[in-house]
């Protein structure tokens, strides 16, 4: 018996319809299948989180703690140096550069920072990135009016790219006495403010 095409249309119109239904019908009962896809789950933070207020509500405090790296910069006179060798202090280093505006804008902060722990276990490591001879010799004689800020650099410009901030300026890395990295913050902050003595102080007060 021949089937008109009109009555084959609805049929599989009809199949179509109910595909569609049922399957919009599973999404709708289950829509952790779209948004597992669309919000991934964000990094676990770390126990230092509660330290994120204020000028450094966007600090950043990983879970998984990572030795810092064994990368190599100078001192003022030269030699060669790493983080490693301020192993057993709690350490800031802080990233900077003559051309980065919000860089020299906290540096007096950091200044302050250094000078309220004096003759404790606190390194506040600022190290610039400039690459001319001419540019460093400014970034000396700018850290020189900012004391007691040691000059430390990396001319190639590639540390900041080792660490957590992935080449962003200024960048601020904070290390425990064991040199594992504890929590980063991109951008200028006032590192003398009350949130940023505390978190500092929640370093200083953990076993050696």
């Amino acid at each position: 018996m021949a089937i008109s095409k009109a009555v084959i249309g609805a049929v599989v119109g009809v199949l179509l319809v109910g595909v569609i239904g049922g399957g919009a019908a599973l999404l709708y009962a289950n829509p952790g299948v779209i948004n597992k896809a669309a919000t991934p789950e964000p990094p676990a933070k770390g126990e230092l989180a509660r330290f994120a207020t204020g000028t450094i509500t966007r600090l950043e405090t990983p879970a998984a703690l990572e030795q810092a790296p064994a990368y190599v910069f100078k001192t003022r006179e030269g030699a060669d140096t790493r983080l490693s060798d301020f192993r057993g202090k709690v350490v800031v280093v802080n990233l900077w550069a003559m051309w980065c505006a919000p860089c020299r804008t906290e540096m007096p902060t950091l200044a302050t920072l250094s000078q309220h722990y004096a003759g404790r276990d606190v390194v506040v490591l600022p190290i610039n990135v400039d690459a001319t001879p001419d540019a460093i010799a400014d970034a000396r004689s700018f850290i020189d009016v900012h004391e007691p800020l040691p000059m430390y650099s990396d001319p190639k410009f590639q540390l900041p790219f080792e660490l957590p901030g992935k080449g962003k300026m200024p960048q601020t890395v904070l290390l425990d006495r064991q040199g594992r990295i504890r929590a980063y913050f991109s951008g200028e902050a006032d590192w003398a403010s009350p949130e940023a003595k505390a978190l500092i102080d929640a370093l200083l007060a953990e076993p050696a």
